[in-house]
């Protein structure tokens, strides 16, 4: 038993099958018989092997292999194309004209191997020769059908492509489809059939005619020396079939082309996610002036691939919407970041406190871009979810005693007498469980991207809710002191929920 792996390093085998237009888009798979023996001719001869072995042993192997038709075991394919334009050298309308050429190939994976099995004995010499022409084999088919073959010790799987006129598996009753291979003939008939072509087209008459000449020349007296003949030298001696050849029919599987479904990896996901991080690519990136922007655009697709992955469904903790009346904060803050300090948003941390669902990180795991209305642009990438520890690398989060603020904190309230900012932002972390400021005091000034800029430098109003009450206008930045290390993120006051009123740690950070 002879059998042999070949295995296609660029994923692509190229070849069109004998007497098929290259535009007829046809792909011959698996390899005929009648190639993998003209590829193993021609490798001994531009190989260097006739200074190895003798062509008398190169040719009692091609006839030990042409006396059997192998079975294959065939992995996985895809039947794809390109389409070329090849000038022709003539000028239409002053423009050169071209003619659209199909180039047609099986898509493998670079890893599979395809195996071929003959069931034929070698001699030592002829098994020596073989495995040496499998490891010089550079390409079968066309040139860049690159590919990488070697001799088994035995067949590592049992085939599923075998000569047959059955069109059903016998053993598992499957459906299978036909395909026509060129194949050798055996080597007994070729002698006989070789003298009937002569005799009936006269070729051995003492003067010969060009045509017969071609033909002649063509039919060597050994099937070895047939398998040698060049394709050009075939074609114009008029050969519907190369001399030596027939054509077998093999039933391979019928799915042999069906692509099997793309897998997607599903992330590993904590149950008790609360936390998402996305990161944005693009130039120029947006400022940390237009954060509010920024987080009111992200929210709206957040809200869009909602609807598009859980069949319209909209879930409360994205949107905001349809909760009990006691959970004001426990929904999506998407908050802007700026990680690297240079003054341009590339983060977006999105953190809901009641924790997000599946359903809701799969909707921002689909966000590929955010763009706005006046033509900024930007590509988004999901880095991560889970949980504020998981996801410590980000900016806002941390554990500290003193909070500062990134972005203009407004109060979310009218202020009155002995309720003022102090006050207000004391009611706000009681509503939400945090304990109450020791201080809060007025931080003047913040740093973005080496500059100093104040509230007024910043956006500081809803886009999307231009009817919304809003009592502060202005805004300040503040600086938060808690009795006990608090864990971030924090966001506090109007806008909250979309980059406003953000803080960073100041120190004692974890």
């Amino acid at each position: 038993m002879v059998a042999i792996a070949f295995r296609f390093p660029a994923g692509r085998y190229h070849a069109t099958p004998w007497g098929r237009h290259v535009n007829e888009a046809e792909v011959e798979w698996p390899p005929s018989p009648w190639r993998i023996l003209r590829a193993l001719v021609a490798t001994f001869h531009r190989k260097g092997w006739e200074e190895r072995h003798s062509v008398e042993t190169l040719d009692a192997l091609v006839e030990a292999l042409s006396g059997a038709l192998p079975a294959y075991r065939l992995p996985p394919a895809i039947r794809a194309h390109s389409r070329h334009y090849m000038p022709q050298g003539r000028f239409k309308a002053g423009r050169e004209d071209t003619s659209l050429i199909f180039d047609a190939f099986a898509r493998i994976d670079p890893q599979a191997e395809l195996m071929a099995d003959w069931p034929v004995p070698l001699t030592d010499g002829q098994h020596s020769l073989l495995a040496g022409l499998l490891r010089d084999l550079g390409f079968l088919g066309r040139a860049e059908s690159w590919v990488e073959a070697r001799l088994l010790d035995a067949p590592e799987d049992e085939p599923n492509c075998r000569p047959s006129a059955l069109a059903v598996d016998p053993e598992t009753g499957e459906a299978l489809e036909p395909v026509r291979l060129l194949a050798p003939v055996p080597p007994t008939e070729y002698g006989p059939w070789r003298n009937e072509i002569v005799s009936a087209h006269g070729l051995d008459a003492k003067r010969l005619k060009n045509p017969q000449q071609r033909i002649l020349d063509t039919l060597p007296p050994t099937l070895a020396g047939a398998l040698r003949a060049e394709t050009g030298d075939l074609q114009r001696a008029g050969w519907s079939l190369p001399p030596g050849t027939q054509y077998v029919t093999y039933q391979r599987p019928f799915n042999t082309f069906t692509p099997a479904p793309a897998v997607r990896p599903r992330r590993r996901r904590h149950t008790t996610a609360t936390t998402v991080r996305l990161a944005l690519a693009g130039k120029p990136l947006p400022r940390v002036e237009n954060a509010i922007k920024i987080g009111e655009i992200t929210r709206l697709a957040a809200i869009k691939k909602a609807e598009q992955v859980n069949g319209g469904h909209i879930p409360p903790a994205l949107s905001g919407h349809d909760l009990p009346r006691d959970n004001r904060h426990g929904h999506a803050f998407y908050l802007p970041e700026d990680a690297d300090g240079d003054g341009h948003i590339d983060h977006i941390l999105i953190h809901a406190p009641d924790g997000l669902a599946a359903e809701a990180i799969r909707a921002l795991d689909r966000i590929t871009r955010l763009w706005e209305r006046d033509g900024g642009e930007w590509q988004v990438l999901f880095e991560g979810a889970g949980t504020v520890f998981e996801l410590a690398d980000s900016v806002h989060l941390g554990k500290a005693r003193v909070w500062t603020s990134v972005t203009p904190y407004l109060h979310p309230w009218h202020t009155k007498k002995r309720f003022g900012v102090a006050e207000q932002i004391a009611r706000e972390c009681r509503e939400r469980g945090l304990p109450e400021p020791e201080t809060v005091t007025d931080a003047g000034r913040v740093m973005v991207g080496g500059k100093e800029c104040r509230p007024v430098h910043f956006h500081r109003f809803r886009t999307t809710r231009k009817r919304l009450t809003q009592p502060d206008t202005r805004g300040q930045f503040v600086r938060i002191t808690f009795p006990e290390p608090v864990e971030g993120p924090l966001a506090l006051g109007f806008g909250c929920h979309y980059g406003l009123g953000t803080f960073k740690p100041s120190g004692g950070m974890r």
